[in-house]
C-alpha cells in the first residue's frame, strides 16, 4: 500500500493514510472503536469525560468541534467538573445492567486528565478498576504527562500511579501508535476486566504525523483465557456490593486479570524486538516517545543499521509498560551481556526488567539510571532527548569498541551547549494586554498573598507580595495550618473561577468553617484561560456565586468590576455591594479588616477571549482608541506601572525614550489612562454608520466587523527621492 496521504476528512475517511495531530488522533480513536465494534457485529455506544489540562488541554475543544459526527456514532461527550467526578461518570458506563434494559450491546468509556488529575482521581480509578468491565464494554484512561513541566506546576510521570491502582499502561510514541494501541487497549480492557491507561506526553499530544487507518492493518488475537482448566470471566462486581467482595476482587485483579493483560500483550505483539541482532552483547529497552529520541541519537551519532549490528546492539520497544510481559523480555535477553534501560523519570521499566530476569542463570547486567558502579548514567529528572541519550550510549559502547563518530559529535555538542550557556535576553511570561489579573492581583502594600493554579500564578514574579502557593483546589487551606504559629494575622489568596468550580469552593468552605482570617480574591473571568479559553463547567452568574459563598459561611463579599453598570440591576444577596475596579485597593483593605473569611469577587472577562469574541462579531468592540502623543510624553513609565499592560511599550524617538500604545495588541482595557499624564489621547471615530451597522438584526452571526466596513481609496503621493507615485 502506498504511504501517500489520501485527501479527505481525517475523521470520516476509513482507508489509506491521513495526516493528523495527537489530539485529533484521540478523537479519531473514539470513532474507530465504534467502527471496529460494528465490524464485529456489535451495536455499541461510548461515553467520554475528563478535565482539561496540558498536554490534553484541547481535547475537549476537539471533541466539541466534532460533536455532530460523534453523536451520529452514539458517542456522548460531557465535560467533567473535575477529574475524579468525570472518572466516576465513565465508571457508570460499566454499571448499566443495574438499572434496567440497555439501548446498546455495550458501552465503552474514555476518561482523560493531565497527571495531577490522575493523582487526585486515584480513589475513583481504583474503585472502577477493581469492580470490572461490562460485557462488550471497556474503558481507556488517557493520562496526559508533561515531563518537562512546560505548563504544569510539577513534572509528571503517570505510570507509577496507574501501577498503584492496578491499571495496565500503554505508551504510544506517535499518532499511529495512539490509534493502534488505543484499539488494542479497548479490546484488552474488555477481555481482562481492567481499565487500561494510555500515557500521552506533551511531544506526542502536540505533534503530528501520518497514520495508516485501513481497518485490515489491525488484528486482534484473544489470548488463552483459562486458569486451572476453567475459562475466566472478567466481569466482576460492577459497582454493586463493593465492600462485600473487595477481597475476591483484589485476588482476581492480581492473579487473573493482570495475567490476562500479559497474555494479551504477548499474543498481540504489543512489545516488539524492533531491532533483532543474534550477535548482540548490548540490549536496549525503551518505549514511547523515548524510542524515537533513541533513533534520533543513532542518527546524530552516524549509526545506521549496519553500524548497530557491528557494535552489537539489540532493541526491545515496549508498548505496554505495566504489567511487564516476561516472555518477550527473557527472549530479548538471551545471549546478551548487558541490558540498558532508557526511560525518562523514575526507573519504571528498569525495575520490572530486573524482577523478570532476577535469578536466571548467566543473568545480564542491567543499567539505566545508574551504571554498575552507581554513577549516574541517565537523569531521574526533567525531560531528556537525543543528546542526553547519545552521551549515555557512548559511555556504554566505548567499553567494547572505539566509536569513531563519537568524538566529533561530542565536540560539536559541547560547543552548542557552551553557546546556550552564554547570557541571553530572557522574556518572562506575563499577562496579556488588558488581562483582568493585571489589576486584580495588585494587593495593598505590606500584605501577604498566596497563589495557586491559574494565570494568576504569574503574579509571583511581578513584585506583588505573592510568597507561596498550593495545588489546584486547596488554595487557602495552607493558611489554616499556618495561622496559629505566626504573628501575621491575615493573608490574601488568589483563585480563579475555573478552580472555584473544579474544587476550590471546598477550600473556601473549609476556611470559613474554622473562621480563618483570610480574604479570597476570586476572579470571575468566565473562561479556563490557561488551558484554551473554554467555558467553565458549572459556572454561575455573579449573584449566585455570592449566594453560594455566603451560604458556605463567608462573612462578607464585595464585588468589583470594570463595568458596574452591567450589574446595577442585579439584586445581590446579603449586604453585598458592587464597586468599580478603581476601588480594588479600598475593597481589599475593607475585607482584610473583617475578622474571618471574606471574598473579593472581581468580575471581568478574560481579555484574550474577549478579543476573540470581538473579532468574530460576538461582542461589542469599543470604537474609541487610546494613543500617546510622543512629543508630550516624558517617558516616566507611570502608565505602564498603573496598567501592567504589555501593549504599553517603550519607543526610541529623536526626542529620547518615550512610550506608545501598541495598537494591534491592545485589548482596549483603558487601564493605562489611570496614570496622571497629559500625553494620552482617547479618540472616538465619528464615521457615518453603514446600512448593516445601523441594522444589527441583519448582521450575520460571526461576521467579522472589520471586514464589513467600507475601506477608503488609498491616496497617492510623490516619492521625491525615487520620482514615482507610491500608495
Amino acid at each position: 500500500m502506498s504511504n501517500q496521504q489520501v485527501p479527505g476528512n481525517i475523521f470520516t475517511q476509513e482507508k489509506g493514510h491521513i495526516h493528523l495531530g495527537g489530539i485529533d488522533a484521540l478523537v479519531r480513536l473514539s470513532l474507530d472503536q465504534i467502527r471496529t465494534d460494528t465490524r464485529r457485529g456489535l451495536n455499541t455506544g461510548m461515553f467520554i469525560s475528563g478535565y482539561r489540562g496540558s498536554p490534553v488541554g484541547m481535547l475537549d475543544a476537539a471533541l466539541l468541534k466534532q460533536q455532530k459526527l460523534l453523536l451520529e456514532h452514539h458517542i456522548h461527550f460531557v465535560d467533567g467538573l473535575n477529574e475524579d467526578l468525570a472518572a466516576t461518570a465513565v465508571w457508570g458506563t460499566q454499571m448499566l445492567h443495574t438499572v434496567g434494559k440497555q439501548k446498546f450491546d455495550g458501552v465503552t468509556g474514555m476518561w482523560y486528565g493531565k497527571a495531577p488529575g490522575v493523582d487526585r482521581s486515584g480513589d475513583a480509578l481504583k474503585h472502577a478498576n477493581y469492580t470490572g468491565i461490562a460485557p462488550n464494554g471497556g474503558v481507556l484512561a488517557i493520562a496526559g504527562d508533561d515531563p518537562s513541566c512546560k505548563s504544569s506546576s510539577l513534572t509528571s510521570q503517570s505510570e507509577p500511579m496507574l501501577f498503584h491502582v492496578g491499571i495496565p499502561s500503554l505508551y504510544p510514541g506517535n499518532v499511529q501508535e495512539i490509534l493502534d494501541l488505543g484499539l488494542h487497549g479497548y479490546y484488552l480492557s474488555r477481555l481482562s476486566g481492567l481499565w487500561v491507561g494510555m500515557k500521552i506526553v506533551t511531544n506526542v499530544a502536540d505533534g503530528s504525523g501520518t497514520a495508516d487507518i485501513t481497518p485490515e492493518r489491525m488484528q486482534f488475537v484473544q489470548p488463552d483465557m483459562t486458569f486451572d482448566g476453567k475459562v475466566f470471566s472478567p466481569h466482576m462486581n460492577l459497582g454493586m456490593n463493593v465492600r462485600a467482595e473487595a477481597l475476591s476482587m483484589e485476588q482476581s485483579l492480581y492473579t487473573r486479570r493482570q495475567e490476562i493483560a500479559k497474555r494479551y500483550a504477548r499474543a498481540n505483539k504489543l512489545n516488539n524486538i524492533v531491532f533483532p541482532n543474534r550477535d548482540a552483547w548490548l540490549g536496549i529497552i525503551t518505549a514511547g516517545k523515548t524510542y524515537h529520541d533513541l533513533k534520533q541519537a543513532f542518527l546524530e551519532l552516524g549509526l545506521d543499521d549496519d553500524a548497530l549490528r557491528q557494535y552489537g546492539i539489540r532493541i526491545l520497544k515496549m508498548g505496554m509498560l505495566f504489567p511487564m510481559e516476561p516472555t518477550i523480555v527473557r527472549e530479548f535477553a538471551t545471549g546478551l551481556e548487558e541490558i540498558f534501560v532508557i526511560e525518562e523519570k523514575r526507573p519504571f521499566l528498569e525495575m520490572f526488567a530486573k524482577n523478570v530476569l532476577y535469578g536466571m542463570s548467566n543473568a545480564q547486567r542491567i543499567v539505566g539510571k545508574f551504571d554498575e558502579e552507581e554513577r549516574e548514567l541517565l537523569p531521574h529528572y526533567g525531560e531528556f532527548e537525543a543528546d542526553t541519550i547519545g552521551r549515555a550510549l557512548i559511555k556504554r559502547l566505548t567499553r567494547k569498541a572505539k566509536l569513531e563518530s563519537a568524538e566529533e559529535w561530542l565536540k560539536r555538542l559541547n560547543e552548542i551547549h557552551q553557546r546556550i550557556k552564554l547570557p541571553t535576553a530572557a522574556r518572562t511570561a506575563w499577562y496579556c494586554s488588558g488581562c483582568p489579573h493585571s489589576s486584580s492581583t495588585v494587593a495593598p502594600e505590606g500584605s501577604i498573598v498566596s497563589a495557586g493554579i491559574g494565570c494568576h500564578t504569574m503574579a509571583m514574579w511581578m513584585g506583588r507580595n505573592v510568597v507561596m502557593g498550593t495545588h489546584m483546589g486547596a488554595e487557602g487551606a495552607q493558611w489554616i495550618g499556618m495561622a496559629p504559629f505566626t504573628d501575621t494575622e491575615h493573608i490574601f489568596q488568589n483563585m480563579g473561577d475555573g478552580t472555584y468550580a473544579h474544587s476550590g469552593s471546598l477550600a473556601i468552605r473549609y476556611a470559613a468553617s474554622v473562621n480563618a482570617h483570610i480574604t479570597f480574591k476570586l476572579l470571575r473571568n468566565a473562561h479556563t484561560s490557561m488551558t484554551g479559553g473554554q467555558a467553565i463547567v458549572g459556572a454561575h452568574p455573579v449573584a449566585q456565586m455570592v449566594a453560594d459563598l455566603l451560604a458556605n459561611g463567608v462573612k462578607k463579599v464585595i464585588v468589583t468590576t470594570d463595568q458596574p453598570e452591567n450589574l446595577s440591576a442585579v439584586d445581590m444577596p446579603g449586604d453585598t455591594e458592587v464597586w468599580h475596579r478603581d476601588r480594588l485597593d479600598e475593597a481589599q483593605r475593607t475585607l482584610a479588616a473583617i475578622k474571618g473569611t471574606t471574598v473579593l469577587l472581581h468580575d471581568q472577562e478574560c481579555a484574550a477571549e474577549l478579543r476573540r469574541a470581538r473579532s468574530r462579531g460576538k461582542a461589542e468592540d469599543p470604537a474609541q482608541v487610546t494613543i500617546i502623543n510622543e512629543r508630550v510624553c516624558e517617558g516616566c513609565g507611570d502608565c505602564g506601572e498603573k496598567s501592567n499592560c504589555m501593549s504599553v511599550e517603550p519607543v526610541q524617538t529623536e526626542f529620547g525614550r518615550k512610550t506608545r500604545i501598541h495598537q494591534s495588541s491592545c485589548n482596549k482595557d483603558f487601564s493605562c489612562v489611570k496614570g496622571f499624564c497629559p500625553s494620552f489621547l482617547t479618540i472616538t471615530p465619528n464615521s457615518a454608520p453603514s446600512t448593516d451597522a445601523a441594522n444589527n438584526k441583519k448582521k450575520k452571526k460571526g461576521r467579522i466587523p472589520l471586514l464589513s466596513r467600507e475601506l477608503p481609496e488609498p491616496m497617492a503621493k510623490l516619492d521625491s527621492q525615487h520620482g514615482f507615485n507610491v500608495h
